[in-house]
């Protein structure tokens, strides 16, 4: 390619097209025939901005060594927030879209989307099974097995955690469980040709598995090789467009959440409804997790509220995320009286339930495309498609201001120089001095 003559260098990075923007200073003397020496030192991974809740879910865990583990981009992050230290999962080769801690809290395994490698051939997608004490790799499940991408995966629990069951993005969604230790695929079958929000073993049974999303709610028996589908019986209820979440309460019934803001509740070892909370959001239910002492949390969309049911499913308390953290998009208990929050605005917000709401990850919630690092202070900035200019503290790893930039045409895709020397426009430019 000659098109460094005119400013700027085509190529492919893991088969993708990128265009390379040459700096001013080097525009001149910058020749595509120049060969440079490698650098001597190599980077070393410290800290990954952002979460990623905008289309994932079921994605935010709290570790026994005090760690939230959640994903952005291909990395899983382990973040100690006391000590505000993180650790990351390297495996992966392309973006991470689910997440399943064992019993042993200790083991994850994590599934990614169809990738590229450095060289551009074509990666499959699969599930990696992980330590998440020394971080080693220790099963790679399905390797050629899964389409498109890996979109649910969960570990059972009454068995000690044998199985593993995935659904892939297919054009059928096929549900496969696995004995992960053997890597060996113990059964499968065609899940739905609607979308597939969640795939869960039952706590209580390794044989039974839960799954919802678009319009229904599956109970799966598993009998050697076999899948044996029920389907969910709404009955009188009212039928809903998503069935968004599913969670078990501590006598074995299943909870669910969905599109239309009721929490339904279906008897363990049945199809029906035994009891049901109408209206308990006003739009959609996109998370619940049930706490240690047996009371739910539920975490709505369009409404934005975290809600505490007792264990008669009656509101004990409730709080709002504040629209520009976003929607709820995953729950996790913390420790007493804690509670981690993620939002589809790409946010974790750590909560002493109902008082205070302290955002501890925040990003952007669309593609990155330019950044910028501060001369003489450590700070920097970025910019992206979510139209928003952040200026970041690098040592908080805090945004210190956001700004959202009303452009006519296209989002802000560049932010050269966080004095101003070169910007997208003349509105960014005032932003940054």
């Amino acid at each position: 390619s000659q098109s460094y003559k005119d400013g700027f260098v085509r190529m492919f990075l893991r088969g993708r097209p990128v265009t390379m923007h040459i700096p001013d200073e080097q525009k001149s003397s910058y020749s595509l025939d120049q060969k440079g020496a490698l650098p001597d030192k190599k980077l070393k991974l410290q800290w990954a901005y952002g979460y990623r809740g905008r289309d994932c879910r079921s994605n935010l865990y709290l570790l026994p060594t005090g760690e939230i583990v959640y994903f952005i981009a291909s990395v899983v992050v382990l973040y100690n927030t006391e000590e505000q230290q993180q650790r990351h999962y390297l495996g992966h080769t392309d973006d991470v879209k689910c997440l399943s801690v064992h019993p042993d809290m200790v083991t994850i395994a994590t599934g990614q989307v169809a990738g590229n490698s450095k060289e551009g051939k074509l990666l499959a997608p699969h599930v990696r099974i992980w330590d998440s004490v020394s971080l080693n790799t220790v099963h790679v499940i399905g390797m050629g097995g899964f389409d498109r991408a890996v979109t649910c995966v969960s570990f059972s629990k009454s068995n000690g955690g044998a199985f593993l069951c995935a659904v892939d993005d297919a054009n059928d969604h096929i549900l496969s469980v696995w004995d992960w230790q053997k890597e060996k695929q113990l059964a499968d079958v065609k899940c739905s040709n609607d979308s597939v929000l969640a795939a869960v073993f039952h706590p209580m049974d390794n044989n039974l598995i839960v799954t919802c999303g678009k319009s229904h709610i599956n109970f799966w028996t598993m009998e050697g090789r076999t899948l044996t589908k029920r389907q969910g019986l709404f009955e009188k209820h009212e039928k809903p467009k998503y069935v968004l979440c599913v969670a078990f309460a501590e006598n074995g019934d299943t909870i669910t959440g969905d599109s239309s803001g009721n929490i339904y509740i279906w008897a363990k070892g049945g199809s029906r409804i035994s009891h049901a909370v109408s209206g308990a959001h006003e739009g959609g239910i996109f998370s619940i997790c049930v706490l240690k002492d047996g009371t739910m949390v539920s975490g709505g969309g369009k409404d934005r509220r975290v809600v505490l049911w007792d264990h008669d499913y009656r509101k004990k308390a409730e709080m709002e995320v504040s629209d520009s953290l976003g929607p709820v998009r995953a729950l996790a208990e913390g420790k007493p009286e804690e509670l981690f929050v993620g939002t589809t605005k790409n946010a974790i917000i750590r909560s002493a339930f109902p008082d205070t709401l302290t955002p501890i990850v925040q990003g952007h919630t669309d593609e990155l495309w330019g950044l910028d690092v501060h001369p003489s202070m450590e700070q920097f900035v970025t910019c992206a498609q979510d139209k928003l200019v952040q200026l970041w503290d690098s040592n908080s790893h805090q945004p210190l201001w956001s700004k959202s930039i009303e452009v006519r045409r296209d989002p802000v895709v560049s932010a050269r120089d966080i004095q101003g020397h070169r910007a997208v426009s003349p509105t960014v430019k005032l932003l940054l001095r």
